[in-house]
């Protein structure tokens, strides 16, 4: 740590790793004992929250509380470095090797740029973490400095509202403070924020963007794969949303309002969620923005986090990626800790909408319900759309049945050619009509026929 260092962390402002105190107190044992169970980080003392300096003096027996309190916690902690610069003293905090760890008020968590007590809950989920390897925090294999744009950087610390000009000079100093960077060496995170060419690295790091005419996924007419930076995946996916509901206009006294049939920032806090919840170690997996005529899907790989059950959905935070929430936070993109799904839901009751749905197994899907009244499609011309696919269907069916007679031996690879329909979509239509007792297999599927069975 250096002053020029100190300074950066200033002018970005409190996060994961920095925290700021206008004076000591043993109340710090709480920060050092976040800190140590998050990725290390920074307590700078003599700072207030808005990051003006207000002055604080750095003795020998402050040094000695401050050693003696991290020691006291269970298990020790280590604290890197105590320095004074200028009317600051930084407290450097190393992370913990062997999370979690506890101080004489309890356990302790970072999240965002907030020390936060811990449930026995939360304590377990903790346990269970640290055994395993995060995937945004191990390194990125052969990316260096070098790989990393500048253009994204800057634009990151411009939603971030950071006056602070990187360059090729100081990139690595402020990668470092960020949390994405460590003895040179670049994370998955960082890779996935800054990096160039996102891709070049971690390949599955998309989103892919869809719109389907109808109810189901069958008839695409518009569809986006962006295969870029986090921050520019979320932009995409809100601009393709806002393009594909409806917009309405209202006069209110003199002035013009714009109102979206679902709630914009409702929308915009469950994109932000599926990236920053998103489980990157499943590899081959994308994050999923469906726009349909009567709902809007948002899907990530990743159930709910180890350590968070069902019942406390929506009221307990746990952050699957830590350092990527941190950034987002930073970009003023994450609303106050815990409050993103009851946030959805305020904003969809506000509007006089159905509450938004959440469906949890491998994969977090969001539904948004969009409003009849201004949706693509009237509730008739819906229902006008699923009674067609329904006769559609009945005709394949008759279809299917006509090949049969003709030839008992046709396969269903040459009935998906006569009819023009996937080979998947005549299977489900012959396992339909076994089911209700129309049609029935004679024989292996080498060398067997079919059979029309006939009704008394």
């Amino acid at each position: 740590m250096n002053l020029d260092q100190l300074k950066l962390l200033i002018a970005e402002g409190e996060g994961l790793k920095v925290e700021f105190k206008e004076k000591y107190t043993p109340k710090i044992d709480r920060d050092i004992t976040a800190m140590a169970n998050a990725r290390g980080g920074f307590i700078i003392l003599g700072i207030n929250d808005e990051g003006k300096i207000i002055g604080e003096k750095l003795t020998n027996q402050m040094k000695a509380e401050i050693l003696s309190i991290a020691r006291n916690c269970d298990p020790n902690i280590d604290i890197t470095n105590i320095s004074q610069f200028d009317n600051a003293v930084v407290i450097e905090v190393a992370e913990g090797s062997i999370k979690p760890y506890s101080c004489a008020s309890g356990y302790f968590r970072r999240l965002d740029a907030v020390t936060q007590k811990m449930t026995q809950q939360e304590v377990r989920h903790l346990f269970r973490q640290s055994a395993d390897l995060v995937f945004e925090d191990l390194p990125c294999r052969n990316l260096s400095v070098e790989d990393i744009s500048l253009q994204k950087v800057r634009a990151f610390l411009k939603e971030a509202n950071t006056a602070y000009k990187p360059s090729k000079a100081n990139l690595p100093a402020l990668l470092a403070s960020l949390g994405v960077c460590k003895n040179g060496v670049i994370n998955n995170a960082g890779a996935m924020m800054f990096a160039q060419d996102v891709c070049s690295w971690i390949p599955y790091c998309e989103i892919i963007l869809v719109a389907f005419k109808g109810l189901d996924r069958v008839h695409i007419y518009d569809r986006k794969d962006v295969r870029d930076d986090l921050f520019t995946q979320m932009t995409e996916a809100i601009s393709f949303i806002r393009k594909h509901i409806n917009i309405r206009s209202e006069i209110r006294d003199i002035n013009r309002y714009d109102i979206y049939e679902i709630p914009l920032d409702a929308l915009r806090e469950a994109v932000v969620n599926a990236i920053i919840h998103r489980d990157y170690s499943m590899r081959g997996t994308s994050v999923y923005v469906s726009v349909y005529d009567d709902r809007v899907e948002i899907e990530n790989p990743g159930g709910l986090p180890a350590g968070l059950l069902s019942r406390d959905f929506g009221k307990t935070s746990v952050r699957r990626n830590l350092i990527i929430a941190d950034l987002f936070h930073r970009m003023g993109k994450v609303e106050r800790i815990g409050s993103g799904i009851k946030r959805m839901r305020d904003l969809m009751s506000n509007a006089g909408l159905k509450e938004p749905q959440f469906e949890m197994t491998a994969f977090f899907r969001t539904v948004f319900y969009r409003n009849p009244e201004y949706a693509l499609k009237k509730s008739k011309e819906l229902k006008d759309i699923k009674n067609g696919k329904e006769k559609s269907k009945e005709k394949s069916k008759e279809k299917i049945l006509r090949l049969i007679t003709d030839n008992s031996k046709i396969t269903t690879q040459e009935m998906s050619e006569f009819i023009r329909m996937s080979h998947a979509g005549v299977e489900k239509i012959i396992r339909k009509l076994k089911q209700q007792g129309k049609l029935r297999r004679i024989g292996p599927d080498k060398g067997g026929y079919w059979e029309i069975v006939k009704h008394k």
